[in-house]
């Protein structure tokens, strides 16, 4: 059985920020990082997707990443409901965990974790594609705070909410930032950090098609999208991984002219 696309693309069923062009920068990694190491704790000990209520209900109820007091576990349940929606009834969270389920090894499983967390997040999608793009092609390259900060000085144009952020709280965001990459594996180091070039994959790559079917994404630009530049695929380049994952058996992908067919599996 599979997902087929060869037809029109599917019609928006859910908002994706992080491929929303009007979708404002928030501050929410001022506060933490991504959380990677939580949210995988909280997938891995269960064997079905849950509602948004079972999931609070484990992490505030159950106490199943082991916080000290109730108010810690609500602050935790928010945070990670921010960033990675937790919600069975969420198309993208939805097609997440089918990703996630299907991954062969930890490093895909992170990856793929990450590309929900730019997906839901336009600062994130924005610094993957622009920012850390060109230092994992060139890895392993120095990662700079600083250099984080001068792209959302260079933002404030089309980012003006940016301007309401504190000087304190735009050093967080870039250093959280930082940090958070290094979770995912982009990077490695802790107080010098250097980027390192991913992999390739079949279930984050299949998470972004999915994404850009979701906002209606016609599937000729699909295969010339920018967001794969997430994973270190420059545009040019998509068509070629989709004939290597469709050789690998990790998708079937079809091409001649301007007639694309590319077929997902379903969760398993």
């Amino acid at each position: 059985m599979a997902n087929s696309a060869a037809g029109e693309a599917l019609p928006q069923a859910n908002q994706v920020p992080g491929l929303d062009p009007v979708a404002p920068y928030y501050s929410r990694l001022s506060a933490r990082s991504a959380l990677y190491t939580d949210f995988r704790l909280l997938l891995e000990a269960q064997d079905e997707v849950l509602t948004t209520e079972g999931y609070r209900h484990l992490i505030i109820d159950d106490n199943c990443l082991a916080r000290s007091s109730v108010a810690s576990r609500r602050k935790l349940w928010k945070e990670l409901h921010s960033r990675y929606r937790l919600d069975a009834g969420d198309p993208l969270f939805s097609a997440f965990w089918a990703q996630w389920k299907r991954s062969g090894s930890e490093t895909e499983r992170t990856l793929t974790a990450y590309v929900l967390f730019a997906l839901n997040d336009r600062l994130v999608a924005d610094l993957g594609v622009d920012w850390l793009f060109p230092l994992l092609r060139r890895a392993p390259m120095d990662i700079r705070a600083a250099d984080v900060r001068a792209f959302l000085l260079r933002s404030v144009e089309r980012h003006p909410e940016v301007l309401d952020w504190s000087e304190e709280t735009t050093r967080a965001v870039t250093q959280k930032y930082c940090a958070s990459i290094r979770d995912f594996g982009l990077a490695a180091g802790v107080v010098h950090k250097r980027t390192v070039r991913p992999s390739l994959y079949g279930a984050p790559v299949r998470l972004i098609l999915t994404a850009l079917r979701l906002v209606g994404t016609p599937l000729l630009d699909q295969v010339k999208s920018p967001v794969f530049r997430l994973l270190g695929i420059d545009s040019s380049e998509v068509i070629d991984t989709l004939g290597d994952l469709n050789r690998r058996g990790e998708l079937r992908f079809r091409m001649q002219g301007d007639v694309v067919e590319i077929l997902l599996p379903e969760a398993a």
